[in-house]
């Protein structure tokens, strides 16, 4: 099946102006009438123990799906599966399995941006040089670009 590209092309190489022209006004049209669609995706709300309640609330009394229940709330379907399958997110211990997950990760986060060396265009800005120096054996990535005894010598 041929793309609108190769239509407009095969038009183009026939001489076809008027039927190019009609295609042209015809994309403008369409483009006046576009709207931009809102997101799909939900930005997730934090998980609490009262919203945790309430899912769980949902899910015995009525016959809403996962996904269902998960919009409604606008949280993330994985946070409305643990909260019903493994019962997280009920209490506010901060000895709890997924607190205490939240919190190392948070650690682990803040010394990552501490820890973390910097990267060879912020080491050369700080020296001052305008590039960092290249290898001098870079061998050219398309094999096609070898010659053969390079080719050769490669294997």
């Amino acid at each position: 099946m041929t793309t609108l590209k190769q239509f407009e092309e095969a038009l183009w190489v026939q001489g076809m102006h008027m039927a190019l022209a009609i295609l042209e006004t015809l994309r403008s049209e369409d483009k006046k009438t576009r709207t931009i669609a809102p997101a799909r995706r939900v930005s997730g709300c934090k998980m609490t123990p009262e919203l945790a309640r309430k899912i769980l609330e949902l899910h015995g009394t009525t016959d809403m799906t996962q996904q269902e229940i998960a919009f409604q709330l606008g949280v993330n379907q994985g946070r409305v599966n643990e909260v019903i399958k493994r019962r997280k997110w009920l209490t506010e211990d901060p000895r709890a399995l997924e607190a205490v997950a939240r919190d190392k990760a948070k650690a682990r986060m803040e010394r990552g941006k501490a820890d973390r060396p910097p990267r060879e265009k912020e080491q050369a800005a700080v020296v001052g040089a305008e590039k960092a120096p290249r290898r001098a054996n870079t061998k050219p990535r398309n094999p096609a670009q070898l010659s053969i005894d390079d080719f050769l010598k490669g294997l």
